[in-house]
């Protein structure tokens, strides 16, 4: 399913503004995944999926386990790639293809249409969100779903990017509109600290 040319040299060009990330333990005391994957209808309903920046595999490895078929999830950094593919093998599961990737550059590899939901989980502060939403729309098929989560626009929130480049509800919730998705008017709230907009192909 996925474009047979190589990937190895990357360009800076997916590298998200402000990404560090702290250590994996205390990354995820931040988000309450059950309840953001059920808000956001990552279930069962959905075959294969997509995820732009899988990180440790936060969100990468319960939502394989929700899903029936494989979750494509990238990253442009070896390690991040590295400790999703490890922990999952730890877990037991074994429907994920972690690829490292640079996304913008190079797009998924998928082919059009292929997958049912996009996870687009805190990366819409990068530089060109629109070009990551297109390639979120040329990837789903008809009446997929993207699910855009992000930190609340809040400074004081533990974590997250700075405010000059942290969107807000309604600028994510545009971007996705520009994109070409229908978006509900609900905001989906996903306490402690994020909130969420669901877009339909």
């Amino acid at each position: 399913m996925i474009d047979d040319f190589s990937s190895t040299n990357f360009s800076e060009k997916m590298k998200v503004r402000d990404s560090g990330m702290p250590e994996s333990e205390y990354w995820e005391t931040l988000f309450d995944v059950p309840l953001i994957l059920r808000k956001m209808r990552i279930d069962s309903t959905a075959s294969d999926l997509a995820e732009v920046g899988c990180g440790y595999g936060t969100f990468t490895i319960p939502a394989a386990r929700e899903v029936r078929g494989t979750i494509y999830t990238y990253d442009i950094e070896e390690s991040m790639v590295r400790d999703t593919e490890n922990r999952a093998a730890d877990a037991g599961v074994s429907n994920i293809k972690a690829i490292l990737r640079d996304v913008i550059a190079d797009t998924t590899g998928l082919q059009a249409n292929c997958v049912d939901y996009v996870m687009l989980f805190n990366i819409l502060h990068h530089e060109t969100p629109l070009e990551i939403l297109a390639e979120a729309w040329r990837i789903l098929r008809p009446d997929g779903l993207v699910g855009c989560i992000h930190w609340n626009y809040d400074a004081n929130t533990p974590r997250g990017p700075t405010m000059d480049i942290r969107p807000k509800p309604e600028q994510v919730r545009k971007w996705m509109i520009s994109a070409g998705f229908t978006v509900d008017d609900a905001l989906i709230e996903l306490p402690p600290y994020h909130y969420g907009w669901l877009g339909k192909k």
